[in-house]
């Protein structure tokens, strides 16, 4: 398995360093503008000011992440091949098709292979733009291609910076939404902050750099920082339109870039939803955000040549029922407090009711099953049985998609986020109760709260936006660990702005009756800039310390495996193997595969299942017929799965294959009473005592302390008889 080790000698580099209608405030305090009108110098020098320290912030955090992998890898030094095994598991086949446009005589030549590719799966044709995600390795190659940069600049060091520099835009884009919540560009500078210390819990960028998440993410935190910005009181028309462009091009780019867009998008969706039901947002601000979540979709649907897997997807049935239901069901925001709670309940159950026919039709009738395996994963994650299902037990046995762990907790206390986050969480939670019912209780005004200054309680549609934002992905991130990354992010952002803010400062000082402008300016202004103190004074030697390590890329196995394939076999040559191993064969060999690690068609995962037999218990003959079926003439062992020790019994891939074909698992421990034992012994032990029927069917051709190739030997042909004229 690919490893690093500490490299002797060296020192590390040191990391180097139109909002519409905002009013920042500086660190001073409010001072009185130098003019009457609507504009001042002073706010002026304040945006200056501000904008300067977020792209800084931005540019820090790039760096930072840049310095890390190079210091990790020895990126500049290692051998090509040792650049490429680098790229692990599904980042490996992502980059393939960034070098493989790039080989390409031609950008058209590039995008026809993309189209009608025969070698990402064996004895198929596939388009691999309408499969997967990978318009971001398009774009870049395309762009290498026209910028005539080649001669200062190599193909993976252009990919990977391009990469880091989208770590600019997400630190960006939460400063953003911190100084639109505070009007403080203060805010900001925490959260950036917070942002890079916190970077275990926020991003993984520097050694997974081309998971899909990686391009997404940064997408997702601009379009909340836009949305803010279009839910801020009293914004102008003008400034709405161009607002909900920036939401509209937010939007579309993070569906174009993840596949898993349609859940983000989901549960977005009902945090719109809930928003719009409780009075928190007008039925125009809905519909706007709701149907540019729909022309995205569609969008990215036309581009990826009419996936199916969009058109089946929950959020798009969910939004046109949510939509079709409000415009039948007038009057919904009229009537007393038991009156409206019953329309509510009713509009609720009607709306998802709906959802589900139609899901249900739409996939019916386009056959869909590409994301039933993501749905029996959820099932079993809501706590609705257990399975045996082979393709759901992959996710539920992987620790990424296990409970976020309690440390995570402890880290994030640590650099003095988590207390602020909690504290601010708690108090606009129980304010956002109120106000809640007390819009419910205003009989037939139809207003939000924000716009009825008679009413007790008050919350600004933004802040009530990123509030339930932070508690809908904060639950989905305890549910799934890889999900924190959705969540951590924007939690920087709300901590921030829970400490720069008035809104929580204010609820606090009348508990202490001590709420006036001086005390709320001092406590403002004094509280981030002590925190900001600690944190310089407790982290920067930490930083330098980590950024000063240096070690090396060291898998000597992996390198060997993939010089040995290069140089040993036909180009034509089709492997089989694990999901992880043949992604990185696809991107260092350029031979042709039977299965991969993009999970989401139902086909690919039948395939990769029966591909897999090679770890089970099966007889020489099955496993031969299993594999010349899917038209593999060589197959790689690896001891680390066939002698599995990370996993727990009973998650361990083998075990995963007995349960599926009803055989008893090995080792001590119960077993269900319908499995029964194997008749044959485990085929990827058996083979390697090289007996008949093994020896008869399967030659070794190359090993090493990890991995083992066999090669499959052709079936004899039985000589027909000759026919007479």
């Amino acid at each position: 398995m690919t490893a690093v080790r500490q490299r002797k000698g060296g020192k590390g580099k040191d990391p180097g360093p139109s909002i519409q209608n905002l009013t920042p405030e500086c660190i001073a305090g409010s001072k009185e503008r130098l003019t009457t009108g609507g504009f001042s110098w002073w706010t002026l020098l304040c945006l200056i000011v501000g904008s300067i320290v977020g792209v800084s912030l931005g540019l820090l955090c790039c760096i930072y992440v840049a310095t890390l992998h190079e210091n990790d890898l020895w990126f500049s030094n290692i051998k090509e091949v040792e650049r490429e095994i680098s790229f692990r598991t599904e980042c490996g086949l992502y980059y393939s098709y960034y070098k493989q446009m790039l080989k390409a005589p031609s950008i058209q030549q590039g995008l026809y292979e993309l189209m009608h590719d025969n070698t990402t799966e064996s004895k198929r044709t596939i388009n691999i733009l309408q499969r997967m995600n990978i318009y971001q390795e398009v774009v870049l190659s395309v762009l290498y291609r026209i910028l005539h940069i080649q001669a200062y600049l190599e193909p993976i060091y252009f990919y990977i910076y391009t990469v880091f520099a989208l770590q600019t835009v997400y630190v960006i884009a939460l400063f953003i939404t911190s100084w639109l919540l505070t009007n403080s560009w203060l805010a900001g500078a925490l959260t950036g902050v917070w942002y890079i210390l916190n970077r275990v819990d926020t991003t993984r960028v520097e050694f997974t750099i081309s998971l899909r998440e990686n391009w997404s993410i940064p997408f997702l935190a601009l379009q909340v920082a836009a949305i803010t910005c279009y839910l801020r009181p009293q914004l102008k028309p003008i400034h709405q339109r161009v607002v909900l462009w920036l939401v509209f091009v937010a939007t579309f780019c993070f569906c174009l870039t993840w596949q898993f867009n349609q859940f983000i998008l989901l549960v977005q969706a009902l945090i719109i939803f809930t928003l719009d039901c409780l009075d928190f947002f007008t039925a125009e601000q809905a519909m706007y955000l709701y149907l540019i979540q729909v022309l995205s979709l569609l969008l990215v649907w036309l581009l990826q040549f009419c996936n199916s897997m969009i058109l089946g997807s929950l959020v798009l049935s969910f939004i046109v029922s949510a939509l079709f239901i409000r415009h039948f069901q007038t009057g919904l925001k009229t009537g007393g407090f038991v009156t409206r709670i019953g329309k509510l309940s009713l509009h609720t159950l009607l709306v998802f009711t709906l959802t589900f026919l139609i899901n249900y039709s739409a996939k019916r009738i386009l056959q869909l099953k590409s994301d039933e395996h993501i749905f029996k994963f959820i099932k079993v994650k809501l706590g609705f049985g257990a399975t045996r299902d082979f393709d759901a037990s992959l996710y539920l046995c992987e620790e990424a998609f296990g409970l976020l762990p309690l440390d995570t907790f402890e880290r994030l206390a640590g650099t003095v986020m988590l207390y602020p986050y909690l504290c601010t969480l708690s108090a606009l939670f129980i304010l956002f109760l109120l106000v809640a019912l007390s819009n419910l209780s205003s009989s037939g005004s139809g207003q939000m709260s924000g716009e009825n200054e008679e009413k007790t309680f008050r919350m600004r549609p933004d802040i009530a936006y990123n509030l339930l934002h932070t508690i809908f992905f904060g639950l989905l991130a305890s549910s799934t660990m890889r999900m924190k990354y959705l969540w951590t992010g924007h939690m920087c952002a709300f901590a921030a702005f829970g400490v720069c803010g008035k809104e929580v400062w204010t609820l606090y000082l009348r508990v202490l009756h001590c709420n006036t402008k001086t005390t709320m300016r001092l406590i403002r202004y004094s509280v981030p800039i002590v925190i900001l103190a600690f944190l310089y004074y407790k982290f920067w030697p930490r930083l330098r310390e980590e950024v000063s390590e240096l070690r090396e890329f060291y898998d000597p196995d992996t390198v060997e495996l993939m010089d040995w394939i290069r140089l040993k076999t036909p180009k034509r040559a089709v492997f089989a193997g694990s999901m992880q191993l043949l992604a990185g064969i696809k991107l260092c060999t350029g031979r042709v595969l039977t299965n991969h690690p993009h999970y989401e068609d139902q086909a690919l995962r039948e395939r990769t299942r029966e591909v897999y037999q090679i770890y089970a218990r099966q007889s020489a003959k099955e496993v031969h017929k299993v594999l010349s079926s899917v038209g593999a003439d060589y197959f790689v062992l690896e001891d680390s799965i066939c002698y599995e020790r990370r996993h727990s019994r009973g998650c361990r891939l083998r075990d995963l294959l007995d349960l599926a074909n009803g055989h008893i698992m090995d080792g001590s421990g119960e077993n269900d009473p319908d499995l029964v034992p194997a008749s044959h012994p485990r085929f990827c032990e058996a083979i390697k005592t090289d007996v008949p029927p093994y020896s008869a069917l399967f030659t070794r051709v190359f090993g090493n302390k990890t991995f083992l190739i066999y090669k499959l030997k052709k079936a004899k042909k039985k000589k027909k008889a000759e026919s007479g004229p």
